[in-house]
């Protein structure tokens, strides 16, 4: 096999899938971060072109040392996996890369996930965003104020807009899509159970998607089981939703949504 040439048939990579084992973070449901950067995920998408050059440049070398024959093949098959997909989402070939490599180092603002990091950032909610660029720079400790009541949203979130947040997806499937998910469940963490259920009944849409995540996902589970039951207004609505929307969650709800006694209410 010669040396990879980027301009021949890899020139039709339209996507590539890192899969990183360098800067990959794992996290607990206590928020204790055992390795890794805060929030980065194991594998991620590149697909603007820009950033899939930058990759397949660096993919090229990789192969180019390989296929000279001087290359070290590690037992541990690489820090770094680039799996390339053409438009038609075949498969082209993959390529490992061992060590460090600064384009997809999180920590650096330049790389590829710091810039995802900063775009996610900048398209969060006005009032938390200065806590999600706090956690895009990986600031582990970054706090955020959220209300229950209609307060001033220059410096207090609602919950509503907390559990909208959570609720909307980011733009494929990222370098920053561990944020998405972790920074909101972060917020409700600290929300009594009370003040979740009011969130809950006078949220919109994308407010109900996120608030069945957080309701049927371990941050909520974990809880003491007294911190875990709901009136009937609020186990029903999320139970509905779930079922017209996320029906994966469903089974979940319907055995940790601990019952309590309401009246039943309409907001």
């Amino acid at each position: 096999m010669g040396v990879w040439d980027v301009t021949g048939g890899l020139s039709r990579t339209a996507r590539i899938v890192v899969t990183d084992r360098q800067y990959a973070d794992s996290e607990n449901v206590s928020g204790r971060y055992s390795r890794g950067f805060p929030g980065h995920p194991g594998t991620y998408e590149v697909t603007e072109p820009g950033e899939v050059g930058e990759v397949l440049e660096v993919a090229a070398a990789s192969v180019a040392e390989l296929d000279g024959g001087g290359g070290f093949v590690c037992m541990c098959q690489g820090e770094f996996t680039f799996a390339l997909y053409d438009a038609a989402d075949r498969c082209i070939r993959t390529v490992d890369r061992h060590g460090p490599l600064p384009l997809l180092d999180p920590a650096d603002p330049a790389s590829l996930p710091g810039r995802h990091r900063a775009a996610w950032a900048t398209r969060a909610p006005e009032p938390l965003r200065r806590y999600a660029q706090e956690w895009a720079r990986g600031d582990r400790t970054a706090t955020g104020a959220v209300t229950s009541s209609d307060g001033d949203l220059s410096t207090l979130a609602p919950l509503t807009t907390v559990l909208s947040w959570l609720g909307t997806p980011p733009s494929g499937i990222d370098a920053a899509r561990r944020l998405a998910r972790l920074a909101p469940l972060a917020l409700l963490d600290g929300a009594t159970t009370g003040a979740l259920e009011r969130a809950v009944r006078r949220s919109d849409r994308a407010g109900l998607d996120g608030a069945v995540e957080f309701f049927a996902s371990e941050h909520f589970t974990a809880r003491h089981p007294k911190r875990r039951r709901v009136g009937a207004t609020t186990r029903d609505l999320l139970i509905r939703h779930a079922n017209a929307h996320r029906p994966q969650h469903v089974a979940v709800l319907e055995r940790r949504l601990l019952r309590a006694a309401e009246d039943r209410v309409v907001s």
